[in-house]
């Protein structure tokens, strides 16, 4: 029997595109095992697919001051040894690592093992903990073409992200049914992102009045970012996070806006949305959002406007722009190389195993 081992935690980006292997890697007949933290949001969501799990011990490695400086070292050891038993104990074929600093012991153990390790890198510049674990890696899976020259030469691939195969079944009219809409006029989806942008919600309901003379507007807000006010507007609908209808809400969407996180984007590029990209401000980030949207934006895939170029008269006319020219941004993304990145890593998986 084939046996896969996938690690990755710490954030839900870290864990739904293994999520989205599943499938495919249960046809082609693989056991599928994961390594994560004792209790970070990655055991929850891995428990829920009827995957078996393992935690270990997990240290964060800081580059700025923290008492836990001291004591997370040794519980990275300590992880270290964990995993090592675990992968002489599962024996796998080989491993797939989405990142976050659980990671890094599982790698490392693979490699003092001998088993190959597929790693995945979902900005334009690795994170601390996948700069760590790639001298271990066999091959490495990136999203960006601009992201090869941080790469290891022969060991790194443009993929694009796993995406959930639940959202290529999205139906049409099912999402017409479940927001209220007409065929009149088209549909624009804001996401702000799990937690919303108070900035862009706050520019989009400045302007509503004006988008809705042209669209029918669906509002991902964020918890707790639902304008009462605004309940019973015509062509209009919000909620504050939405799970089993999103196949459904993208499928309707003719036009998106939303933040530039990578999975997302991915799903956009996957999915072929044109997008108005608005990424986290540095201020709040390391600065990935942005570099992730110009990427997008230099391959033809995405419309982009920084947080503080923001006014309402700025957005609506980006917005309408986008529409106008939304099948530019379809063809572009459709001649992509970073798409169908399901098949594209599980053949990778294949060919490491030997299949």
């Amino acid at each position: 029997m084939k046996r896969i081992v996938l690690t990755g935690g710490g954030t839900a980006g870290h864990v739904t595109p293994n999520i989205a292997l599943l499938p495919r890697l249960r046809e082609l007949g693989y056991d599928i095992h994961y390594i994560g933290s004792y209790d970070g949001i990655e055991k929850g969501l891995i428990e829920d697919q009827g995957v078996p799990y393992y935690g270990i011990s997990s240290g964060k490695l800081r580059r700025y001051f923290d008492l836990k400086n001291f004591s997370d070292p040794f519980r990275v050891l300590k992880g270290y040894s964990e995993a090592k038993k675990l992968l002489k104990k599962l024996r796998p074929n080989i491993i797939f690592s989405k990142g976050g600093f659980v990671a890094v012991p599982v790698v490392q153990a693979a490699k003092s093992l001998h088993i190959p390790v597929i790693i995945h890198e979902s900005d334009m510049t690795p994170g601390l903990a996948n700069r760590l674990s790639i001298p271990a890696a066999t091959k490495v899976c990136c999203n960006f073409p601009e992201t090869l020259s941080s790469l290891p030469e022969g060991k790194a691939i443009v993929t694009g992200s796993p995406i959930r195969e639940e959202l290529h079944a999205g139906n049409r009219l099912a999402g017409m049914k479940f927001c209220g809409f007409t065929a009149e006029k088209p549909v624009l989806l804001i996401i702000g992102g799990s937690l919303g942008s108070v900035a862009v919600n706050r520019a989009i309901r400045q302007i509503l009045p004006e988008l809705l003379k042209t669209f029918q507007v669906i509002h991902l807000c964020g918890k707790g970012n639902l304008d009462e006010s605004l309940t019973h507007t015509a062509g209009y609908v919000q909620y504050e996070y939405i799970q089993k209808e999103l196949p459904d809400l993208f499928a309707l969407a003719d036009v998106v806006v939303s933040r530039a996180g990578a999975n997302a984007i991915c799903e956009l590029l996957d999915l072929h949305k044109p997008n108005l990209l608005i990424p986290l401000p540095a201020a709040s980030s390391r600065g990935d959002q942005i570099l992730n949207a110009r990427s997008f934006e230099k391959q033809g895939f995405s419309e982009v406007m920084m947080e503080e170029d923001i006014t309402p008269e700025l957005l609506l006319s980006r917005i309408q722009t986008l529409y106008q020219n939304r099948g530019t941004y379809i063809s572009a993304m459709e001649h992509s190389d970073a798409s169908n990145a399901v098949a594209k890593i599980t053949a990778m998986i294949e060919e490491l195993v030997g299949v």
